[in-house]
C-alpha cells in the first residue's frame, strides 16, 4: 500500500505515444509535445528526467526512421519498435510497461486530444489523484455518423456492465502506483478503457474539446471500432451469456405454453393450423441458436487465447 506522501511535488513524467503509419503527423506531434514537455520542466512542474516515448506499432512507412532521428537529436525522446503491427491497445501497453517515471500520460499521435490538458493532469496528480481521465466535452469535430455510433457504443457498453468513462479514449494520466496495479492484469485481450477503472485509486476527469486530425488518416475506421467494442464487452462482461440464458428460458416458457395449447385443441377435436407460422418459428429459433453459438464461441476463443499465454509483443 502507498499513501499520499508518495506524491511528488516535481515528478518525472513519461508521455507515451503509440504510432502506426504516422509519418505525416509525427513532425507536428514531436514539436507540440516537445514544447509542452520543456515548458513544464522550465516551470518546475516536472523534473529533468521526463521524456517522450514513441511506440512504433509495426508501421509500414517512415515512422520508425523519424522516431530514431528524433531520439538521436533530442535527449528526451525515446522509441520502441514492435516487430509487427499488434494493435493500438497492445502498443500502448508495451509503452506503459517500459516507463520508469513517477507519472505517465498516454496520448495518440494525431494530437486530436488537447495537449494543454497535460498540465491540468499534472496539477490533478499534485492534488492527490492517481488517475486523471481526459474527457471530451463535445463531439463537434465528428461527423453525424461518428457521433451516433459513438453514443451507441457507450450506451451498449454501459448496458453490458462495462465500467468505463464516456467520451474518454486513451488520453489519461496514471501515477506510478496506479500503473503498477494495472500491470498486474495479465489478460491477453487488452481493453484499457475498461481495465483502468478496475484499479480503483482516486480519479478525476479533465474536459477538453477535441480537434481535427493534424495530418494523415484515421486509424480507427468503423470496422476497428466494432472490433474494439466486441473486445471490450467480451473481455469485461458476461452479460451476453446471461442474455442467451434468459432468451433460452423465455423461449422454453413460450414453447411450453404453445404445446399445452396445441394439446388442448387436439383433445377437443380442433386441428391447429399454421404451416407458415411453424416454419417462421423454426427459422427464428435456428437463427437464435446460431447467434448464441457465435457469442459462446467468442468467449471460448478468448479462453483458448488466454490459456496459451503467448507473448503479447516483441
Amino acid at each position: 500500500m502507498t499513501t499520499s506522501t508518495d506524491i511528488k511535488s516535481t515528478p518525472s513524467l513519461a508521455i507515451v505515444v503509440p504510432c502506426y503509419n504516422e509519418q505525416e503527423a509525427f513532425p507536428f506531434c514531436l514539436e507540440k509535445l516537445s514544447n509542452v514537455l520543456n515548458s513544464l520542466i522550465a516551470r518546475n512542474k516536472i523534473n529533468n528526467n521526463s521524456y517522450l516515448l514513441f511506440v512504433d506499432d509495426g508501421s509500414r512507412d517512415n515512422t520508425w526512421a523519424q522516431i530514431k532521428d528524433a531520439s538521436t537529436a533530442y535527449h528526451y525522446v525515446r522509441g520502441i519498435k514492435l516487430s509487427r503491427n499488434k494493435g493500438h491497445q497492445i502498443a500502448l501497453m508495451a509503452g506503459l510497461r517500459s516507463v520508469d517515471t513517477d507519472v505517465t500520460i498516454s496520448i495518440d499521435a494525431d494530437l486530436q486530444d488537447d495537449v494543454n490538458c497535460i498540465e491540468k493532469m499534472i496539477d490533478a496528480y499534485s492534488q492527490g489523484y492517481d488517475i486523471v481521465y481526459g474527457v471530451r466535452c463535445n463531439r463537434d469535430s465528428d461527423t453525424f455518423f461518428k457521433r451516433t455510433t459513438a453514443n451507441a457504443f457507450y450506451a451498449i457498453m454501459s448496458h453490458m456492465g462495462v465500467n468505463q468513462t464516456p467520451n474518454h479514449a486513451d488520453y489519461r494520466l496514471l501515477s506510478n502506483r496506479a500503473l503498477e496495479a494495472l500491470k498486474q492484469y495479465k489478460e491477453q485481450n487488452i481493453y484499457l478503457r475498461g481495465l483502468v477503472p478496475l484499479v480503483g485509486y482516486p480519479s478525476i476527469e479533465v474536459q477538453y474539446s477535441r480537434e481535427e486530425r493534424i495530418a494523415g488518416e484515421s486509424k480507427y475506421p468503423i470496422k476497428k471500432m466494432l472490433a474494439l467494442a466486441l473486445e471490450g464487452i467480451t473481455s469485461l462482461s458476461v452479460t451476453p451469456l446471461r442474455i442467451i440464458a434468459m432468451t433460452g428460458f423465455i423461449t422454453c416458457i413460450i414453447s411450453t405454453i404453445a404445446a399445452i395449447y396445441a394439446l388442448i385443441q387436439k383433445t377437443t377435436g380442433t386441428t391447429v393450423e399454421g404451416w407458415t407460422s411453424v416454419m417462421i418459428a423454426i427459422f427464428f429459433l435456428g437463427g437464435v441458436q446460431m447467434l448464441s453459438l457465435g457469442i459462446i464461441g467468442e468467449y471460448v476463443g478468448k479462453i483458448y487465447i488466454e490459456t496459451k499465454n503467448r507473448p503479447k509483443y516483441f
